[in-house]
């Protein structure tokens, strides 16, 4: 019997292969399914998260604490149980193992069976090497279908999954696509943790992540910490989020503990749910909103140019920024943060402000409304005025 063959297949297969056109799917033909979730509105299945704030408002120790209750199936931050113990896999370029990530999971109840450390990439030899998501993204799927029931990937600090620039969307992107795509592709949910720039303080929550803006836009949700000065009290709040409400935190406290034969560790420690906008929330913790920060940025610089040419008595320098507009509480502030010092210039001059020795040098920027109104009908001491240091006093007895 003779076969019969196609002898164009080939050269058709090869034109079909690369005759791309674009996949416009009718969205009748698509069917809906709701996003599923760790930790209800908070937390996603599937998708990025970003958890970001400033040193010391214990950010790992929070998302040790929402591991051990995703392994032992306790309850949320806001009461909610937990209804689906899964395993956790934590990504850690900062903490040792041995003696801060396994005491702080044991001192937040998590069940160390189900938690997985990822210590590098090993060979057949046991050649052990730096993990890298863009290389070797594949033998991490590999593990996730191994453990099989996964619900978590922690990765403390978010930027050691890329190789490239942190500060560039490209690299950025490049680097986190393919987690993101395999969170998606396991039904697991990706926690990256990461810093606040630094002086960001009043800005948008959500645009406070360090680094490239990618960060933000990749995750579905962006969580942020902050710590209230002087105090224990922590809280966390929710920036962004693209697939559920983007309002209402919760307080919580880092506590400290021992574990074992006497190792010390951290928990965190759950307090009340918290209503209002992220912003509302840390600006209440952080004493600081958006119109705080611009009246006291506009203080600094009527200083910056007050002081320029010399140090000005008290008394002048509040009349000046009485006649500018600018609070007293507001130039303190503003002196405190640019480290200008109180001195005595004798008995009769009083005290007098001046600006501290590192900056005597900087150029007044262009006065604005508010900065320098005033300036030219304030008569200052030259440079050579005796001064005396003044001890606690902030040089406002006039």
């Amino acid at each position: 019997m003779t076969v019969v063959t196609d002898r164009f297949g080939k050269e058709w297969a090869n034109v079909a292969k690369d005759s791309w056109r674009v996949n416009a799917v009718p969205a009748a033909s698509i069917t809906p399914t709701a996003v599923h979730w760790a930790w209800p509105g908070w937390l996603a299945l599937g998708k990025l998260t970003i958890l970001a704030g400033a040193g010391g408002t214990g950010k790992t120790t929070l998302t040790i604490g929402l591991a051990a209750t995703m392994t032992s199936g306790g309850r949320w931050p806001d009461g909610e149980p937990c209804r689906d113990r899964r395993s956790v896999l934590i990504w850690s370029s900062e903490d040792d193992p041995s003696d801060t990530i396994v005491p702080r999971l044991i001192a937040a109840g998590a069940d160390l069976e189900k938690v997985f450390i990822l210590q590098g990439r090993v060979n057949g030899l046991g050649e052990i090497e730096t993990f890298d998501p863009a290389r070797d993204i594949d033998l991490l799927a590999a593990e996730l279908e191994r453990i099989g029931d996964v619900g978590l990937i922690m990765i403390d600090p978010i930027v050691s999954a890329v190789a490239g620039d942190m500060h560039r969307a490209n690299d950025v992107r490049r680097a986190l696509q393919p987690v993101v795509d395999m969170a998606e592709q396991y039904g697991c949910a990706v926690l990256g943790i990461t810093h606040f720039s630094k002086g960001s303080a009043g800005s948008n929550p959500a645009d406070r992540v360090l680094g490239s803006q990618a960060f933000g836009a990749l995750a579905r949700t962006v969580l942020v910490a902050a710590k209230e000065e002087d105090s224990s009290l922590r809280v966390l709040a929710r920036a962004k989020s693209n697939i559920a409400t983007d309002s209402g935190g919760c307080s919580y406290v880092i506590e400290e503990c021992v574990v074992g034969d006497g190792i010390p560790a951290t928990r965190v420690l759950w307090g009340d749910v918290i209503e209002g906008t992220a912003r509302e929330i840390l600006a209440d913790v952080e004493r600081v909103d958006s119109e705080e920060a611009n009246e006291k940025e506009d203080a600094e610089q009527f200083l910056i140019s007050l002081l320029a040419n010399g140090p000005v008595p008290v008394r002048l320098v509040k009349a000046d920024a009485s006649g500018a507009g600018h609070a007293w509480r507001t130039v303190e502030r503003a002196k405190k943060a640019l480290g200008i010092e109180a001195v005595k210039a004798g008995l009769k001059e009083g005290w007098v402000w001046r600006l501290g020795a590192e900056d005597r040098q900087i150029i007044p920027k262009t006065a604005t409304e508010k900065s320098g109104g005033l300036q030219e009908k304030v008569a200052v001491f030259g440079a050579d005025v005796a001064v005396f240091k003044a001890d606690e006093d902030d040089g406002e007895d006039v």
